[in-house]
């Protein structure tokens, strides 16, 4: 049974529960209690934390909501702008719920205190969510930091397990891949993966999770070998479409 129900929200969102011990979870950046409350009674769950990778309305703007229904604790990197925060994490750090481990990743780039979170489920591959940081198949806008450092972050994030599945906050798949073959129009992964990406929205289908391995295969911007390279790409897609 897969562990993450992935739960849509505001269009093109997505907010995630990890189940875990049976009948315990997490839950990551929800931006809407409502569909988190209809998953917890539909599946049975009992909400013990939220995990937030920055500070963004539409991440955070159900935590206050579930706290007050479920009792839950608040993590995340940033103290000042996460109303209600219980834990502040740090890069490296790790958290522990009963036998359910969690890697934090300090990601900074789409924000100042952005952080992604990385469950190893074994030696190969485990579960990463990366909110605005790492799209499928693209990357977050620089709102508070510059180029080299959400290059830094995304090349963190590519040192992780081929087999790591990324879920990400955002279905921006189908732009991303758009803007992908523009760049390398020849390359045959990425016209391989712009195919079923069409195939999967066609469908009505969601487009997470991908892996480690697709996105250094097909992402532009995880591909991009210098910041300089990394900068010349955001600023283009920043107007593209």
């Amino acid at each position: 049974m897969n562990p993450v129900i992935t739960i849509p929200a505001f269009g093109d969102n997505y907010i995630y529960l990890y189940r875990y011990d049976q009948n315990k979870a997490i839950i990551i950046d929800p931006g809407d209690s409502t569909p988190v409350l209809k998953a917890l009674e539909k599946h049975s769950l009992h909400l013990i934390a939220i995990l937030a990778t920055h500070h963004h309305w539409d991440h955070i703007g159900g935590v206050s909501e579930l706290k007050k229904k479920t009792g839950c604790k608040i993590i995340g990197g940033d103290k000042q702008r996460i109303r209600g925060i219980d834990c502040v994490v740090e890069d490296s750090q790790a958290l522990t719920f009963k036998d359910l481990n969690i890697n934090v990743i300090a990601t900074s780039g789409h924000t100042r205190t952005g952080i992604c979170y990385h469950i190893p489920q074994n030696q190969e591959d485990g579960i990463l969510f990366t909110g605005d940081t790492l799209f499928i198949g693209g990357c977050g806008r620089l709102l508070e930091c510059d180029a080299k450092t959400m290059w830094s972050s995304l090349q963190k994030l590519a040192a992780l397990p081929d087999n790591t599945k990324v879920y990400c906050g955002h279905d921006y798949t189908l732009e991303n891949y758009e803007f992908a073959i523009e760049n390398e129009p020849h390359n045959a992964s990425i016209q391989q993966r712009l195919s079923e990406i069409k195939q999967t929205v066609q469908q009505g289908k969601s487009t997470v999770p991908s892996t480690i391995a697709q996105e250094k295969a097909t992402n532009v911007f995880m591909r991009s070998k210098t910041p300089e390279i990394f900068a010349e790409l955001r600023r283009r897609k920043d107007t593209f479409g």
